[in-house]
């Protein structure tokens, strides 16, 4: 009888860790990531419903969208609901973020995005703390009516806000002056990266502060630094480069982050895509 029993035990252990482990789409990751829009910004350009087939042919159904390529929201979300997919994040300049804030509320609204995103502080020349703070007021404030709209604002970095200042970074006083109740981050770890700053260090020192994450590599070899700039053409697939990848994601199973999305800059992201996605599947 005891023999049944532990059988039994036995059994159903490992017919939960089967199910479990078909839920997910790999041990690193819980669900299948999505795709920036302008990693095929060309194909969009040229073909919105075909480009979206294309993506769901891949097994991407979660799409952050820079761009809606000449649609209305509300005929984007028509073709996203007639396959299945979704827009979790949806990507707008900072003028209209801040001069136009119920219209992009209204789009991201119809849209279905859980979040608002910008990915540029204007500024001339070196990016300086006098425009970090306009923009710390700035995000405060849309923010807070986002939230109120049940939106969730979050900036994504490039470069230019891992300018020096006192002990850290321009990028560090945005976290450490925007209200975590109305601002969140989206950490591209290949801009991090490429101006000479550590994912990891951010991910460690400010878990709670990211929601969203672009999971990007830049190739081998590849000069890296505040004055750097790079070329689009440097983006290859995940594993082949010089990222940490694989350390970044197991660190950002610790932090706050709910959507993952492969961006690819390079002019054959078409081929690279597929690479990347095997790659996180057998991670």
């Amino acid at each position: 009888m005891q023999n049944m029993k532990k059988c039994s035990l036995l059994f159903f252990l490992l017919l939960s860790q089967a199910i479990f482990a078909q839920q997910r789409f790999s041990k690193a990751l819980k669900d299948t990531p999505g795709v920036v829009s302008f990693t095929f910004r060309n194909d969009f350009s040229k073909d919105v419903p075909g480009t979206l087939d294309y993506i769901k042919e891949m097994g991407i159904r979660n799409i952050e969208f820079s761009n809606l390529f000449g649609k209305t929201a509300t005929e984007m979300r028509a073709l996203l609901d007639a396959r299945g997919m979704v827009c979790t994040s949806y990507g707008v300049y900072y003028d209209a973020l801040t001069n136009k804030t119920d219209a992009v509320i209204a789009d991201a609204k119809i849209l279905g995005a859980e979040f608002v995103r910008v990915g540029m502080i204007p500024h001339k020349g070196e990016f300086t703390v006098q425009q970090a703070d306009v923009a710390v007021k700035d995000f405060n404030r849309v923010g807070q009516k986002l939230k109120e709209n049940g939106i969730e604002f979050s900036y994504h970095n490039h470069g230019y806000d891992f300018t020096p200042y006192e002990k850290g970074t321009l990028y560090d006083y945005l976290i450490q002056n925007t209200n975590p109740d109305y601002v969140s981050f989206e950490l591209d770890i290949l801009w991090v990266h490429q101006f000479g700053q550590d994912p990891l260090t951010y991910l460690k020192k400010y878990p709670s502060r990211f929601k969203l994450m672009h999971v990007k590599d830049l190739k081998k070899g590849v000069p890296v630094g505040l004055a750097v700039k790079t070329s689009p053409e440097n983006d290859v697939p995940l594993g082949t480069g010089q990222i940490a990848v694989k350390a970044i994601l197991k660190q950002a199973r610790k932090s706050s982050i709910k959507y993952y999305y492969l961006e690819d800059e390079n002019s054959n992201s078409k081929a690279q895509v597929p690479l990347s996605l095997a790659y996180l599947k057998d991670l």
